[in-house]
């Protein structure tokens, strides 16, 4: 065999293999959603009194919390699904429960750990801070989806 056609041989093994990965990719089921949440520190096993309001976006693989951002510095974060399930309530209606996880470390070595489980449009979960693996802060969360209004497509009557 001439290496002209191994080289094409390979050459087209290499455009389907990469062909096939996009087109069998599993879309990120979280991608574009964004729920409204509060956020309350946990001292001593007791959770604070006051609440800050903030925002968890979501996007391809990654989630952006104002709240971390401007307190901790934390931005764009990776998470790992762990459970992305559907089941029937009692009302008969299907319902996605997602849980996953995500955590950073910045180069002050301060990581944060998030839990976190969405059930259908309610999210709540956990954030640890923590630096040299002492615990700094707690906090929980809880939230709802944000609802975000449906773009009319052209042509559709007003």
């Amino acid at each position: 065999m001439s290496t002209k056609k191994l080289f094409k041989i390979f050459v087209l093994a290499g455009a389907v293999l990469l062909f096939a990965n996009a087109v069998l990719k599993e879309k990120d089921p979280l991608h574009k959603k964004i729920y409204n949440t509060t956020i309350i520190e946990v001292k001593d096993g007791q959770n604070s009194k006051k609440g800050v309001s903030d925002e968890l976006e979501f996007k391809d693989g990654k989630l952006f919390s104002n709240f971390l951002m401007d307190k901790f510095g934390f931005k764009w974060l990776k998470y790992d699904l762990s459970k992305d399930s559907t089941y029937i309530d009692s009302t008969e209606n299907e319902i996605r429960y997602f849980e996953f996880e995500s955590s950073s470390t910045d180069e002050k070595d301060q990581t944060m750990v998030m839990k976190c489980t969405i059930d259908q449009h309610d999210i709540d979960g956990e954030i640890k801070i923590t630096k040299n693996d002492k615990l700094k802060k707690m906090f929980v969360f809880n939230g709802r989806e944000k609802y975000v209004k449906p773009k009319k497509k052209d042509g559709e009557a007003k």
